[in-house]
Order: structure tokens, then sequence, then C-alpha cells
């Protein structure tokens, strides 16, 4: 336990104080206008102290302090020394992600539009945060009409550069195309320019200014430049409906609504500029130092704060109560904005109102918190226990795993293994399968096999000789204590029928969930299990289940794709991604690799001859003309194949001269060394040389 530093040491002057435990790493941060006041509130009896302070007492053995010359640097110190330390006895954010913002890159010489989260960066305009990426694209989509600038990667930008062709984008009017000077650097500047105004809220001027250019247009009989400037405005206003206006024009200010209990906080913020909401926030906070509501309310602008640019700080900030330490806040922010920025509670009219309705999505999103806070220890050990009783299993399943199918007309069919152990997800024992001995449409099938090889990997592990096993557990070592599908009776069936074969009924429980009334069924009962409706059990299983689907379907869409945009030079043997990328950037594309010669091929410096052959067959299954390989021996041959007379067909055989492996099977006239080859001089029709395509293509 900390000892009280001796009297007349702690200075009566503001700073920030630093509690730290026996291996020295800090555990708490504190500001204080008068720290000799602040500090010795500390070293009273514990029993007076509330119960997460005197836990921090005891825990901690040393306390330091930092004077300051005024309590605004005593705050901004407090901020920096828990953003560096992460202090556990400090507030800390429970759910830490980070939220998306609508960025515009001012830094580089054609700006461009896109999706950034994380640290902010000098040089760019950050817009929002908003609550999905999804809303950001579907607004920049929506604005790209009425201010097409880019969005492309640098490398693109350079890529179409160099090409002198631009994008997709450019031709249906989403990019005015700087990559290829079709717009000036100026005014591309101005586009951007107007779209920063329009995200920060100006936009009258804006939709002034169209109108105003497009009278002017068709004055001049400009018609077609005309008719860009009135769809531009179109989109203009479309974007501006879909944004409500909630305070007074040319208002800028952020509504903090809060709901909480003893252990945690959900806040929700709304950003208002120019009298419209233009983005939102939410977090929650572990409340795990002892505050006031007033001090709850620091702590929060303290986190949002912190290390905004001035342009994030708005001029008025709305809160549920008012600041432990009003002065100092207002002066902090003040700082660093810039200009005077107001702390205040909203008591009528139009601003109550919106920081009511902050305040109601604040409330249910804390709902919405409680009820998915899967690390609510006592909720899952109900669910376990219930489950335990329901199902009729000898434990609590401390380790559930559930499976799921998932395919597309038979096709990329695969299966999902997903495990909650103490009631959590565990992703790093997720598997996932393909299966492979299924023809057709048959989830029966599937499942079975799944299982099978699932169960089978168990019981090699488990048999396995202590010596043989490594240091590590393998992938299957763990049996599941409750083995759950879903589906019905039918799934339930294949279940029962893999355990019973591979000897493990009495060892592992197994159940199904069916989906469309969420009935549990078990072995050797007729009827399903009746869980109550909004019990923990039914919760944890509706959990696990909708997690194997999303598992399945995911592996399943990323097969799905990776077959659908699978190249022609796939499967070609000795031909890998980083020798194709190769291949296709020094002959321009795939077709040119179509269309090369094996002469061509066999050039390129980093494709073997094998490979080039392999390659040039791959696209010319019809026969080679005028192709030149090296011989095991060395002699180069020459192979000529056209249409035409197939006499002596059945003597053609073909070798690839690079470690005497035969692509095309067969004798022939002619030797180099111990290779047999085809006579140069052989007529081969193509419908007989068809016969030979096969063992060209392995």
């Amino acid at each position: 336990m900390v000892t009280r530093p001796p009297a007349g040491t702690i200075p009566d002057t503001p700073g920030s104080y630093q509690f730290k435990d026996a291996l020295g790493r800090v555990i708490y941060v504190g500001k204080a206008s008068s720290l000799r006041q602040r500090l010795s509130n500390y070293f009273q009896d514990p029993r007076n102290l509330h119960p997460r302070t005197a836990q921090m007492v005891a825990t901690a053995e040393t306390v330091e302090w930092i004077e300051v010359r005024n309590e605004v640097e005593a705050l901004m110190l407090e901020y920096s020394l828990i953003k560096q330390h992460r202090p556990r006895f400090n507030v800390r954010l429970r759910d830490d992600k980070s939220y998306p913002f609508l960025a515009v890159t001012m830094d580089e010489q054609y700006p461009r539009a896109l999706v950034m989260r994380g640290r902010k960066r000098k040089g760019v305009r950050y817009f929002g945060p908003y609550a999905h990426a999804y809303a950001i694209r579907e607004t920049l989509d929506l604005l790209l009409r009425s201010f097409p600038i880019r969005t492309c990667s640098p490398g693109k930008f350079n890529e179409h550069h160099r090409l002198g062709r631009p994008c997709l984008l450019f031709h249906i009017e989403k990019c005015s195309g700087p990559c290829v000077g079709e717009i000036e650097e100026m005014p591309y500047r101005q586009l951007v320019h107007e779209l920063c105004e329009f995200l920060d809220g100006d936009t009258d001027e804006i939709v002034r200014r169209l109108e105003q250019d497009m009278r002017a247009a068709a004055s001049a009989l400009e018609y077609e430049r005309a008719a860009r400037l009135r769809d531009r405005l179109a989109s203009v206003q479309r974007a501006v409906e879909k944004q409500q206006m909630v305070a007074e024009r040319g208002e800028d200010l952020d509504v903090i609504g809060i709901a909480d209990d003893e252990l945690e906080a959900a806040v929700q913020v709304f950003f208002v500029r120019k009298g419209r909401v233009v983005g939102r926030k939410g977090f929650v906070l572990d409340k795990v130092e002892e505050l006031t509501p007033g001090g709850l309310v620091d702590r929060i602008m303290e986190e949002m704060y912190g290390d905004e640019p001035p342009a994030g700080v708005p001029k008025q900030v709305l809160v549920p109560v008012p600041s432990d330490d009003q002065a100092t806040y207002e002066e902090w922010l003040s700082h660093l904005r810039g200009s005077r920025v107001q702390v205040r509670v909203p008591m009528r009219g139009d601003k109550r109102a919106l920081h009511e309705t902050v305040t109601r999505n604040a409330r249910e999103e804390f709902v919405r918190h409680r009820l998915r806070r899967a690390g609510d220890h006592n909720a899952r050990s109900r669910a376990l226990t219930e489950l335990q009783d329901l199902l009729l299993l000898p434990e609590a399943p401390l380790r559930i795993e559930c499976y799921d199918m998932a395919h597309l007309q038979g096709t990329d069919y695969v299966g999902s293994m997903v495990v909650l152990e103490d009631g959590l997800p565990n992703k790093r024992e997720y598997r996932r399968f393909k299966v492979k001995d299924v023809p057709g449409n048959d989830d029966y099938a599937a499942m079975e096999e799944v299982l099978t090889r699932r169960l089978r990997a168990y019981l090699d592990e488990r048999d396995q000789p202590i010596g043989e096993r490594g240091e590590r557990p393998g992938k299957f070592a763990y049996p599941p204590q409750l083995l759950l599908v879903d589906g019905g009776k039918g799934q339930l069936g294949v279940a029962e029928r893999v355990v019973q074969s591979l000897g493990l009924a009495d060892e592992i429980p197994i159940a199904s969930l069916a989906k469309r009334f969420e009935e549990v069924y078990l072995p050797g009962r007729g009827e399903p299990i009746e869980i109550p409706r909004g019990s923990e059990a039914l919760f944890m299983l509706q959990r696990i289940r909708d997690e194997a689907h999303r598992f399945a379907n995911t592996f399943h869409r990323e097969l799905r794709g990776k077959r659908m945009t699978a190249s022609s030079l796939d499967g070609i043997p000795g031909l890998g991604e980083a020798r194709k990328k190769k291949l296709v950037q020094a002959l321009g594309g795939v077709n040119a690799v179509k269309r090369a010669s094996l002469e061509t091929l066999q050039d390129l410096s980093f494709l073997p001859d094998a490979v080039a052959l392999a390659v040039y067959t791959k696209f010319h299954p019809d026969g080679v003309d005028t192709a030149e390989a090296s011989g095991a021996a060395g002699a180069p041959v020459s192979l000529t194949v056209r249409s035409g007379s197939a006499e002596g067909a059945e003597h053609l055989g073909v070798e690839s001269l690079v470690g005497g492996e035969s692509l095309l099977g067969g004798g022939a006239e002619g030797e180099v060394g111990d290779r047999e080859l085809v006579d140069p001089g052989l007529d081969v029709g193509a419908d007989e040389l068809d016969q030979f395509g096969g063992a060209a293509d392995q």
C-alpha cells in the first residue's frame, strides 16, 4: 500500500499525479488545481474511500506528481500521461474500435476522397465520423456526380497516367480525369474545395453558385454545359435532402448523450455542422475509477477531443450534466480550437429536443450492449448450466462445437466448425472444410464427410503415442463436450451415425438446432426439447449457430469468388503467382501470352523451358507451329504440325526434352541421344492430334 509523503512535501499548486505499483507501472493518473488537497484525500481511512479507489490505493506503492502553471496545463498533461501509460484504474474504452471518416487528401497534387480509419494525419481533411463505412460510400457515390474528384490509389493514378487512358469512373462521369489531363490542377482544386464546403455544411452557397452558372451557360447557348450543371445541381439537392436540419443554420455543435450503470457507460455523439447532422459516433466506457456524473462528462470530452485538430472542435458542446470543472474544460477546448468554445446543458427548445434524441440513442445502444455482452460471466455461467440441465448432459459443456454447410447448387461445397469455450467464441479453434467426396447437392452426405474427418482426426491425435506428439496440441486434439449441428432430425441422424461408427457415442453428446422454430433435437427423442424463449441457453445456441452459418458462407463466397475470377493461366505446372505476374507484365497482358510463340516464351529468362512449353501447349492444343525446343543432348529439333494427312499419326511422339518427361506419348522416327522424336516432315491431322491433348495438359 502506498505510504503518505512527508508533511509539507506535496505542493499546493496545479499539476498531475501518478500512482505506481511495485513494478513501477503507472496504474492511475489524475489532475488537480491543488495537488496537496487532492492527494490528501487518498490517505484517509480506506473504509471511507470508494471501493475502486480503495483498491487502487492498496495496489499502489508510490505516488509522484508534476507541477504546472495552471489547470489547463494540468488537464493537457493528464491526458498525455493517460494516453501514454493506459493506467488500469483510469476510465477505459470498452469498445475501442476506430470509426470511419470520409477523408480528402489535401496534401496531394490532385486530392482524392476515400474512407479512412485510425490515427489522423496532417494534410488530410476529415469529415464524420460515420457509424458504418457503407454510409460514407453511399454519400460519396452520390456526391461524385456533383464533385467528380478522384478516388483511386496513387498506384492506379500513375498507371492510367502512363497508359494515357482514364478508368471507368471517368466514362460514367464520376471522375474528372486528372490522370490523363482532362482537367487542369486549379479547376480541379476548386472542385475539391466545393466538395469540402459541401461536407462542412455550406450547401446554400454551392446550390446558388450552380444555379448561376447553369443560367449563364444557357444564356450563352452552351446547352451541353448547362445540362451538366443541371445534373450536378440535382445531385447536390438530393444529397442535401438526406441531411436533416436539426439546428439553426450556421451552428456547429457536438451533442453528447450518456446512459450508464455502476460498471459501464454507453456514449453517443452527434456531430452537427451548419445546422445539419454530418456524423455520429458511439462507444462504451469501463468505469474503473470513481467518477461523479460531471467527472464522467470530463473524461468523455478528453477522450473525444484530445487528438482532434482545430477543425474537429465545435463552437459548442452539449452535455447531459454540467462539467465538474467547466471553466477549465472550456479554456482547454478553446485552446484546441483557437476560438471560444462553450460547454453547456440544453434546458429548452430545439437543442433540448435534439439532446433527448441523442440520449435515447445512447440508452438503446446500452441495452443492446448489455444483451450482447459476452463478457458477462454470470450470464455465461447460467447459459452453460441451463444447457446441462435441458440437454441432460453429464457436465456443463465448456467446449461446444457447431457445424454448418454452404454451397450453391452443389458447387463449392464447404463446411464450417466454430467453437465456444466457456461460452465465448475461440476463433483460433475455428476450422473450415472443403467437401471432397460428395457429388451434387447432398447436405447429409456432406455433413457426414465433415464430421467424420473431424472426429477421425481427433481419434488419430488421441491414440498417438506420447513420445510422438509435438510440443503443441494438434488442430483437433480436444473433443467437444457438446456437438451441435445446424438443422433438424435429418442432420441429427447423420451426426448420430458418425459418432456411433467411430465409437464416440458415449464420449461426445450431440444435438441439432432447427432454424424455423429454434427447436433442439436429441438422439432417441421424437419431440424437440423445449428451451424457454429469452433464456441464456437459447441465446447461446442461437449465437453459435449463427456464427457457424456466417463462417461457412464466408468461406463459400471466398471459394466461389476465386473460381469466378480464375485466370486462364491458372493450373499450368510450374507457373506460380510470382512467375505468372512477371509473365503478364513482360508480354503486356494475358492475351499477349496466349498469342506468344514458343520461342518468345523460351526467351524469357525467368521462365524455364519446360514451363514455357507448358504455357504454349495450354493455349495451342491443336499443335505447335515451327517451334524449336532444345533437346536433352542440346540439339535443336524442328517440329511442324498442320492440318492435313494423318498418315503415321500412330507414330507421333514428343518429348519435353527437359528432364525427359513425356508430354505426348508414343513412338517416333529419328533420335537425339537416347530420346526419340517425331519425324520433322510428318504431316499430322488436327483430329488425330486431339487424342494426345489430354496428356499434353498434364
